[in-house]
């Protein structure tokens, strides 16, 4: 196996060479670390000349597998050099690119370059999202959103018909405690997700049904996409184990 090919299958960690190198699981621990550490700076106002350590280290890390992977993409890609221009405008290098850029921004003493440089830190916040690339159990729950995106699109449909139908009627019912109809959408929203804030509510009888109706029905509704997911992710777990099963068969044979 040729260099760029070896990087190719530590930093993408193809399925078929878990077994073979168990370097693999090493980065894509580290990487999952430099993940995590690069979120701590965020949970505090002040910063401090760890947190400027901390944040520097990671980016660092995020640089050198954002290389790595460019240095590799028409391994991936089988595009040819034609890779190498088309892997930058891939989504995940976009987003990986936008999780390193705050970092290397410059403050600047031009009060509104000040605040686009704050706006783009944000954008740090969204490492987080990097571990669904070094998840296997993430990467199962997204396997489960997409065999059960129909399912799941039906539910989102009845609830989002169920707001709107729920909030005009109760928008007629009790037209007083409902300065418009986006009020109503709120409480319509509230009820479904039986938060109940108690800021906005109905004060009449018949507002109070139409409530307490909503709150019922907002319950049923709520559940199904939880029983829905949870009958996925069994089902996945089982088909994972069956996979498994069969190449520790092989292995065996």
């Amino acid at each position: 196996m040729d260099f760029r090919r070896k990087i190719l299958y530590i930093v993408e960690s193809p399925e078929e060479e878990n077994d073979e190198n168990t370097s693999l699981d090493w980065y894509d621990i580290a990487m999952m670390v430099a993940i995590l550490l690069s979120l701590v700076p965020l949970a505090f106002k002040h910063h401090t000349l760890t947190f400027e350590i901390i944040d520097k280290a990671t980016v660092t890390v995020f640089i050198l597998d954002y290389l790595l992977r460019w240095f590799v993409s028409d391994l991936r890609l089988k595009k040819g050099v034609a890779s190498f221009l088309i892997y930058p405008l891939t989504p995940m290098a976009i987003f990986d690119l936008l999780t390193i850029l705050p970092s290397l921004s410059l403050v600047s003493n031009s009060f509104k370059l000040f605040k686009l440089v704050r706006l783009l830190r944000t954008f740090r916040a969204f490492r987080v999202f990097k571990a669904v690339r070094y998840s296997k159990s993430i990467k199962t729950v997204i396997c489960v959103f997409k065999k059960q995106k129909e399912s799941l699109l039906v539910v989102c449909v009845m609830a989002f018909a169920y707001v709107l139908v729920s909030a005009l009627i109760v928008f007629n019912v009790e037209p007083d405690s409902f300065g418009n109809y986006f009020d109503a959408v709120y409480w319509a929203t509230v009820s479904l997700t039986t938060m109940g804030y108690g800021d906005i509510y109905p004060v009449t009888t018949a507002g109070r049904v139409v409530t307490m109706i909503s709150s019922i029905m907002g319950i049923a509704i709520i559940a199904l996409p939880a029983g829905i997911i949870t009958s996925g992710f069994m089902d996945e777990l089982q088909n994972q184990r069956k996979v498994d099963s069969a190449k520790d068969t092989d292995e065996q044979g």
